[in-house]
């Protein structure tokens, strides 16, 4: 005669799935502490490497005169740097930041690459990913958009002032003197010759476009830069006669 053990089926208890849920929480506790910092300080890295890479292209651009850009001619990269500050809250003028895929057999008259637009091709050998710096009416920007490569950020600047013996933040769209009260004079002529400094101190804050189609961003799209209050991040930068 064969005897066969009978088996009972047998789901958890409530303490049990009390106790196994503690001790999930637990562990879920003590990972977070170690891997926690650990991972924001990588997020905030990233983040400061980011913004290293934005203050610098908008530092090189603003001083870089660019052959046949359209009918705006510059004589000195800081002419140039004096007037996109000042005009930098002019609709229209907006300063726009952002990465697109250039093709570098393709050069156009102000020295930057034509988008890359045909579909695949290999980094580094077909096409190259490059910053570029433009006013919101450039022509050229609609063509860099339609190989966009990742977020547009624009950027406001508002020169810095001496009040009270610290630097700070003057009205936007004018460029005054710094120290007025120094004894120096103003230049002749009009524009940046009649700037009396050397220097041009001004803040630069970056906001991320929340749109990078071109009907939002182009010239006759709905971006307003004037609506954006909360920059991702500020930096003072100054530019050299």
């Amino acid at each position: 005669m064969k005897f066969h053990k009978s088996r009972i089926a047998r789901g958890f208890t409530l303490m049990e799935t009390v106790i196994a849920i503690g001790v999930l929480a637990l562990l879920l506790t003590a990972f977070l502490a170690v891997f926690g910092p650990a991972t924001s300080n990588l997020r905030r890295a990233i983040s400061v490497q980011e913004a290293d890479r934005l203050a610098s292209a908008l530092e090189r651009e603003l001083v870089t005169v660019r052959p046949g850009s359209g009918s705006t001619s510059y004589s000195t990269g800081f002419d140039k740097a004096y007037e996109w500050i000042k005009a930098a809250p002019d609709k229209g003028k907006e300063i726009l930041l952002y990465q697109y895929r250039g093709d570098p057999t393709q050069l156009r008259s102000d020295g930057t690459m034509e988008p890359f637009t045909r579909n695949g091709g290999v980094a580094g050998k077909d096409f190259i990913v490059q910053p570029a710096v433009r006013q919101r009416n450039d022509g050229e920007l609609l063509e860099d958009l339609k190989a966009l490569d990742g977020r547009i950020f624009s950027v406001k600047l508002t020169q810095l002032v001496f009040s009270g013996g610290q630097l700070t933040r003057g009205t936007a769209g004018e460029i005054n003197d710094p120290t007025p009260d120094d004894g120096d004079s103003a230049g002749t002529g009009s524009g940046s010759s009649s700037y009396p400094e050397a220097v041009i101190a001004f803040a630069a804050e970056f906001f991320i476009v929340p749109n990078s189609s071109v009907e939002f961003v182009g010239p006759n799209g709905k971006f307003d830069a004037s609506t954006m209050t909360k920059p991702v991040f500020t930096r003072n930068l100054a530019v050299r006669r």
